[in-house]
């Protein structure tokens, strides 16, 4: 009721109403009923990207069977609407019993995957009743969730015991399982590292970089916030030297929060939005660049020295994997503690996590004029990522035992 009224005025509310509506003649339009269908379901876009090396693998290991994909937020749905390695992809229905018993009746699914978490219980109880098997993979869990708290384990850890399986990222979340006796868990790592380690191989050239680069070494800033970026202004404007540049990514393409912070910087910049009408001088003279687009970040990643990963003074650090993939150091804000690859990366000397301006300052003073520190760190970094475990293979070589 609330998100109805909400769609009134706010147009993430009204998309993910809207989404909603017909659901079940959308699913029928694209399965019949003798297809067999493999369900894999993703929270948000950050999940479909942990998913899509599960996903890809389905798709050539099981040519015959359809891909569903599901979403529950509009953030995922919309910019992956149209991804063409699924047969169906709409938004998952309110957790309802009469929704669930739709959902599994239109899509009569073989399996359903879910990625890293969303246990919806009337969905997850109305499939165990039918025998169709669920698993979750990436899953990671902490010890303040409701799963294992002793007035929750009535109800909360006797529905999670519903799934079949579970993959989990780390040593800790099989041992928190153990604790409330669900003991089909397997640590399998983390899918994503799946995805980030075939960026290294892909055709990573874009020839405004190798003309913005030059011979200068690269620090990249990716998905940055106003108060990432004010991080960076006197080092800018102070401190940056003839071989070093910087560029940005934000997170927010807003044009006035990106005029603002360059009416800040002294030095010569560039956007990605004039490349067309700049001079290729221009662009080989400027110290700051700033991408304000989307989709090309990862290729971006490959130019840099060092990078630095926003979102660590608001809600939580962006994706760090893509950028540590290619072998360089990352430095990112305090709020990193529920991603555990940044936690691994700061314990094995890949990542550094500042709070503050002398912290910030303190850690880019060594990465930048210590050569030998940076590349080793970058190393270790590179290093935790190619190192990771194959764990789609893991996750399909179960799956083959159940398909």
């Amino acid at each position: 009721m609330a998100l109805k009224l909400a769609a009134n005025f706010n147009n993430k509310a009204k998309l993910w109403v809207d989404g909603r509506k017909d659901w079940e003649e959308k699913i029928a339009s694209k399965i019949s009923n003798s297809d067999k269908v493999l369900w894999v379901h993703c929270s948000s876009l950050g999940e479909f990207e942990q998913g899509r090396p599960v996903i890809e693998a389905l798709r050539e290991q099981y040519p015959l069977h359809k891909i569903a994909v599901s979403f529950f937020s509009p953030s995922g749905y919309e910019i992956r609407k149209n991804y063409d390695g699924a047969d169906v992809i709409f938004y998952l229905p309110l957790d309802t019993k009469s929704n669930a018993e739709k959902l599994i009746k239109v899509l009569h699914p073989d399996i359903l995957i879910l990625v890293k978490y969303e246990y919806w219980f009337n969905l997850i109880s109305a499939l165990h009743q039918h025998k169709i098997s669920t698993i979750v993979v990436s899953a990671i869990f902490r010890d303040s969730q409701n799963f294992f708290k002793k007035d929750g384990q009535n109800w909360f850890a006797k529905k999670l015991n519903l799934i079949n399986h579970f993959f989990v990222q780390n040593q800790h979340s099989k041992q928190l399982l153990d604790t409330i006796h669900i003991l089909q868990n397997t640590i399998a790592g983390d899918t994503r590292f799946d995805r980030v380690k075939q960026i290294i191989h892909q055709d990573n050239q874009l020839d405004f970089m190798d003309n913005f680069k030059g011979n200068s070494k690269l620090i990249v800033v990716g998905s940055s916030w106003p108060k990432d970026e004010e991080l960076f202004i006197n080092l800018i404007n102070e401190k940056l030297k003839d071989d070093w540049k910087i560029l940005f990514a934000p997170h927010n393409l807003h044009e006035n929060e990106i005029n603002s912070f360059l009416s800040k910087i002294k030095q010569p910049s560039i956007k990605y939005s004039d490349l067309e009408k700049t001079l290729k001088e221009e662009i080989s003279t400027a110290k700051v660049f700033i991408l304000n687009t989307i989709g090309i970040l990862s290729k971006v990643y490959s130019y840099a020295d060092i990078t630095y990963i926003g979102g660590g003074f608001g809600a939580g650090i962006h994706n760090t994997l893509e950028a540590v993939t290619f072998g360089n150091p990352v430095v990112f804000g305090p709020k990193y503690k529920k991603f555990q690859e940044a936690v691994d990366l700061i314990s094995i000397g890949g990542g550094f996590s500042i709070s503050n301006q002398q912290e910030f300052d303190d850690i880019f003073n060594q990465l930048m004029q210590k050569d030998s520190f940076r590349k080793e760190t970058g190393k270790k970094a590179g290093d935790f990522v190619q190192n990771s475990p194959n764990s789609t293979k893991i996750i399909l070589d179960y799956l083959k035992k159940i398909i």
